[in-house]
């Protein structure tokens, strides 16, 4: 137990007992995402993560950072914690393995109007979560108090990863060419993308989120917070048994801005409009937002997380190893040459 008390700064709104318990409380979450590597607990001014990079010829670091966005307003207006870092772990990590590195390590930062112990550890309880679902280490992270500068219920979930994938095996999309297939993995919903439209077309401040939407076969509280899907693993299977030539994680942009980041100039993503398993909150969120389907497709998901690029002679073994690893997956289009970088028709 620490002596660190400090009478005029728990006068300024810090509260610094409240942030030791809450590092009490997070420690259980935490422990559940070691994996071999990790040199240190929490406590430390710095988190120790020693890699294996046994076979690696050239290994590459790779990084990615995020938050979740306005998408935490939902979970401040029902009290529920527990998800969104899932989603700030998947936002990183999703990114990470795009170019075929595995995630290693996490570290989140949680800003907060009012350190209440619980509600921290709720939030990195989902971090932690998201950690396991990737496979990577939680190895530290920061809770910083901000009185006077946020709201007291208010707070602001972000964090940054670091993957390692051998220089050799990098995906970077050099060996696409016309005839290669494109094969969606399914979201589990809206992700963690474009809530600021979601949060003005429900009108969320004043809607009952918990009220059952026959549309949504449940609350639309519940089905604006599921949280976004994991794909490390899946892709990752993918990559080892099937000739995978571009990943793109389809964040805020939709397909529109997304699928070209993994495709070189003078080749194009010809989408069938009709292969799209586009989820029910999609066309709620379309009809009472009378929103064009262009904008839909050039904000949203629309049910897809992750495209996959693979040769057309090994789409069936990707196809093979993704459903083996629990995805949705399903071919959606084609490589084409042309123009234009995105066509959905």
């Amino acid at each position: 137990m620490s002596d660190s008390h400090s009478a005029s700064y728990a006068a300024a709104g810090v509260n610094i007992e409240a942030g030791y318990e809450g590092v009490k409380l997070m420690k259980k979450h935490v422990e559940r995402t070691n994996i071999p590597g990790v040199l240190s607990g929490l406590g430390g001014f710095g988190g120790l993560f020693m890699p294996d990079i046994s076979g690696m010829a050239e290994p590459v670091l790779v990084s990615g950072t995020d938050g979740v966005g306005t998408k935490q307003r939902i979970a401040q207006i029902m009290g529920r914690h527990d998800t969104v870092g899932i989603d700030c772990v998947a936002m990183c990590v999703n990114d990470i393995v795009c170019c075929g590195a595995k995630p290693i390590f996490f570290l989140d930062y949680i800003a907060i109007g009012r350190n209440e112990p619980e509600k921290v550890a709720s939030l990195v309880s989902g971090v932690a979560e998201g950690c396991v679902q990737a496979g990577c280490a939680l190895i530290g992270g920061e809770t910083a108090e901000h009185p006077g500068t946020m709201a007291p219920d208010d707070y602001d979930l972000a964090g940054f990863s670091v993957g390692i994938v051998d220089k050799a095996k990098i995906i970077d999309n050099t060996r696409m060419e016309e005839g290669d297939v494109i094969v969606a993995l399914a979201s589990s919903g809206i992700h963690s993308n474009g809530y600021s439209l979601v949060r003005k077309v429900f009108d969320v401040e004043n809607a009952d989120l918990g009220a059952y939407i026959p549309e949504l076969s449940g609350t639309l509280g519940d089905v604006l917070l599921t949280p976004t899907r994991i794909y490390v693993k899946s892709v990752l299977a993918a990559v080892a048994a099937a000739d995978v030539r571009g990943v793109s994680h389809i964040t805020g942009g939709g397909f529109y801005e997304n699928i070209p980041r993994s495709i070189p100039d003078g080749l194009g993503a010809r989408i069938d409009k009709s292969a799209v398993k586009t989820p029910p909150i999609f066309s709620l969120l379309q009809s009472r937002g009378n929103i064009p389907e262009r904008d839909m497709f050039n904000t949203f998901n629309m049910g897809v997380g992750m495209s996959v690029i693979v040769s057309a002679a090994t789409a069936d073994t990707a196809l093979e190893a993704l459903r083996a690893a629990g995805e949705d997956a399903r071919v959606i289009g084609s490589i084409v040459k042309s123009a234009d970088k995105v066509t959905i028709c």
